[in-house]
């Protein structure tokens, strides 16, 4: 069944976007991350424009999201304090981006930049986690290790105009809170993700925030950011495909359920390790694409457009 994309301006079989959106949804109930960061590339490979597929996807990010961190503001684990702070610079990071974006995209280079940039980001994100993960299932077979220990002190500890976060136990700077935010509303503008991959690592490791606070926070500012970031874009760019967005947040609830009942009989290593095995296959595919010659070399467009 063809459904015609008024934004994206091609016509798409809506039971392959319900698929993709279900798929998605699967990975994000198995492994805990928005798929964002795998949707978009999906898109681009079933002929969406990356400036339709970006924009389109923070939209989604948005709903997914605001489901998750109503289950952990129940459970009190969502430092609103830190929350804030990581918000405004998410907010200076996406209108940063915002810029970027609409002055490569008015130079007629967007696709590449966003392509270019998941090529990169993919890759390296990728092979960190195949290595940790075949790292961590080497260590349960041969009977498991402590965990390691969070670090306590170190220079976030020492940089000025510190801030007591309770919720999260912290006494520290404001400052790197603010630049690992305006980090991920950068990535957020540019790549149509939520920044929660990573995020939530920076969150841990170097803000030295409790694991049970990390996933509650990370996803409260990202609601925020994608929501503002989806309102640049459709005010700015008109990228936004409301139609594209429910058809894959439609796939992604019902995929989400699913995925849940299926991480929860799977060791979390093997999961890791298939996470990060589907990250590289999608960067590779990425790259392929940018290294072969297209079908076809020219393709006609208005100035400016998408």
């Amino acid at each position: 069944m063809q459904i015609y994309l008024p934004i994206a301006e091609v016509s798409v079989n809506a039971f392959l976007l319900l698929g993709l959106g279900g798929m998605v949804g699967i990975l994000s109930g198995m492994f805990g991350v928005g798929g964002g960061f795998l949707m978009t590339p999906l898109l681009f490979f079933i002929g969406i424009p990356p400036a339709v597929a970006v924009a389109t996807e923070a939209n989604q990010i948005v709903a997914s999201s605001f489901s998750g961190v109503l289950a952990h503001l129940r459970r009190k684990t969502v430092d609103l304090k830190m929350g804030t702070v990581l918000l405004t610079g998410g907010l200076m990071g996406a209108a940063l981006g915002v810029v970027v974006f609409n002055y490569l995209k008015s130079l007629g280079q967007v696709d590449l930049l966003v392509t270019l940039c998941y090529v990169v980001f993919l890759g390296v994100v990728g092979s960190l986690m195949f290595i940790e993960s075949l790292n961590a299932l080497r260590k349960s077979k041969k009977g498991g290790a402590a965990p390691a220990k969070r670090r306590q002190r170190g220079w976030v500890h020492a940089m000025p105009f510190k801030m007591r976060f309770r919720t999260s136990g912290l006494y520290i700077s404001v400052i790197p809170p603010i630049v690992v935010g305006l980090c991920v509303g950068v990535l957020s503008a540019i790549m149509g993700v939520g920044g929660g991959f990573i995020m939530v690592p920076a969150m841990i490791y170097l803000l030295g925030m409790p694991t049970k606070v990390v996933v509650g926070t990370s996803l409260f500012q990202i609601i925020f950011v994608t929501a503002f970031t989806t309102m640049l874009h459709a005010t700015t760019n008109y990228t936004v495909d409301i139609v594209l967005a429910v058809l894959l947040l439609v796939g992604g609830v019902i995929g989400a359920q699913i995925g849940t009942v299926i991480g929860a009989r799977m060791p979390a290593e093997q999961l890791r390790v298939l996470l990060a095995a589907l990250v590289l296959v999608v960067c590779g595919k990425l790259a392929l694409d940018l290294l072969l010659e297209p079908s076809e070399l020219y393709s006609l467009g208005v100035e400016g457009g998408h």
